[in-house]
């Protein structure tokens, strides 16, 4: 039964680090969509009236996507993992303060405060409640008619 128990928490280990990743849908949560999604015509575009040769024309949309493509993938190449790991560790900076320093000061703040805001209510409660209420009945029997003189 034990060994059991480690074989199932081993695999909720390992597979809470290794899960799998799409091949195909790179962007699910489309984080990207607007940003980085740039293409010929979103680029270089011929009004009426000046056009260039068409086979200037198709060269250039050619020229521009396969640059694009391959420039894309050589510098993901060359500078993807390392990039990779600075924004982890960016990440894991971030994650780490938030943690153990946002978050518990955050929590000491609400604590300390609790306490300070209970003083507070019970002194408007028992100063400022009874001068309101006896402002509120002496103008309670307070009347505004309006009137249109000519």
């Amino acid at each position: 039964m034990a060994d059991q128990y480690n074989t199932n928490e081993e695999k909720i280990l390992k597979d809470s680090h290794t899960k799998e990743i799409d091949l195909i849908d790179r962007d699910p949560k489309q984080i990207n969509e607007d940003v980085v999604k740039v293409d010929f015509e979103d680029v270089i575009a011929e009004p009426d009236g000046t056009h260039s040769m068409d086979g200037v024309w198709k060269a250039s949309y050619t020229t521009f996507t396969v640059s694009k493509y391959w420039c894309y993938r050589v510098l993901s190449a060359i500078f993807g993992i390392p990039v990779a790991l600075l924004w982890g560790f960016c990440f894991a900076c971030i994650s780490f303060c938030h943690i153990w320093a946002v978050m518990p000061c955050i929590k000491s703040y609400l604590i300390e405060t609790h306490c300070l805001s209970r003083i507070y209510s019970l002194c408007i409660h028992t100063f400022c409640d009874p001068l309101f209420e006896a402002l509120g009945k002496i103008f309670s029997s307070v009347r505004v008619a309006l009137r249109k003189e000519v």
